[in-house]
């Protein structure tokens, strides 16, 4: 299929979600999920490793006086295919994304005021580091970068066209080794890339692979589940940087959940769950649970999100892109 093709497809997929889901949210890895009775409804539409964490949100901001009366319709899914799903009509409110270009896609369609980033944090959640998730005991001693290289290590990863989640991943490589690292990280280490964080961390979980790249939250939530991991925070990996905004349209109880995921009592549920805090006072009372790797990069050291996203993920032209293509990956958007 041509890429317009490919593009007119991904539109329609989500308007065809919609529909099937009637009103309100949807996802394509679960269903919509609507809680409480209340007068007002709001629609909390993020990519798909935070549901664990706003499961115990929702109800918390429900027991207080701003959100007694307000019912929730969330949707968890691929970052990339939930933005897209807003863009093309699916309703939401409160949006949270794993990387900005997913935001900024809204902000070109109207649906998120421009000046998202001004808000409290910079308009962000929380934010991570691009770990290694392990086996228990780390059998193959993983402990770099460079040791994802060894002969007969495989790496899951997910689609970076698809997941946010990927493309920090990928970027953690490219801060590390370039375009040559990533070239042979992918071609000759990389044999499965899901759709999502979400499924990257079912994939792994059921025993493909030897590493699984990812946020370090993905291996604390596999841990509060039950499994048998580890993880590695390499002494070079980059900044993740979780984004959150109301739309437009969004009515005034948006700001009021917005303004309580950033306090106290939401944001040490997220450090419950592993994710680092933007609340600067809850993140210090955490702080022994967050180590500071050695070097720490971030997007915009690698240029910005905007330099990135042309010269390493466009699907026509980018130089990630190529490799992935090459690797037989899907890129279409």
């Amino acid at each position: 299929m041509n890429p317009i093709g490919n593009r007119t497809f991904a539109v329609l997929a989500a308007i065809g979600a919609l529909v099937a889901a009637g009103c309100g949210g949807a996802s394509d890895e679960q269903g919509e999920a609507a809680t409480g009775g209340g007068k007002t409804t709001l629609s909390l539409v993020a990519y798909s490793t935070l549901e664990v964490v706003y499961d115990e949100i929702v109800p918390d901001f429900q027991k207080t006086s701003a959100g007694k009366d307000v019912a929730f319709k969330t949707s968890f899914g691929a970052s990339a295919e939930q933005s897209r799903a807003v863009e093309a009509g699916l309703k939401a409110d409160v949006v949270s994304f794993s990387v900005e270009p997913d935001m900024d896609r809204l902000v070109k369609a109207d649906l998120v005021s421009s000046d998202w980033k001004s808000a409290p944090h910079d308009g962000l959640v929380t934010t991570s580091v691009v770990s290694f998730v392990v086996r228990k005991g780390n059998p193959k001693n993983i402990k770099s970068w460079d040791d994802l290289l060894k002969p007969g290590i495989e790496v899951v990863t997910p689609n970076p066209f698809t997941s946010g989640a990927a493309k920090w991943n990928l970027l953690g490589a490219y801060q590390h080794g370039g375009l040559d690292y990533v070239s042979e990280l992918i071609k000759d280490h990389v044999k499965v890339q899901p759709k999502s964080g979400r499924e990257a961390l079912q994939a792994f979980t059921g025993g493909q692979g030897d590493v699984l790249l990812s946020y370090e939250y993905e291996a604390t939530t596999a841990q509060k589940k039950g499994e048998d991991v580890e993880y590695v925070i390499p002494d070079d990996t980059l900044k993740i940087d979780i984004t959150i905004a109301r739309t437009a349209s969004a009515p005034a109880q948006a700001q009021d959940f917005l303004d309580y995921i950033l306090g106290d009592a939401a944001q040490q549920r997220f450090a419950d769950w592993g994710y680092r805090p933007v609340n600067e006072a809850v993140l210090e009372r955490n702080k022994s649970r967050f180590p500071d790797p050695k070097t720490l990069k971030t997007i915009d050291d690698l240029g910005g999100w905007s330099k990135v996203n042309d010269e390493l993920f466009d699907p026509e032209n980018g130089s990630i892109a190529k490799i992935e293509e090459d690797a037989g990956v899907s890129t279409a958007k």
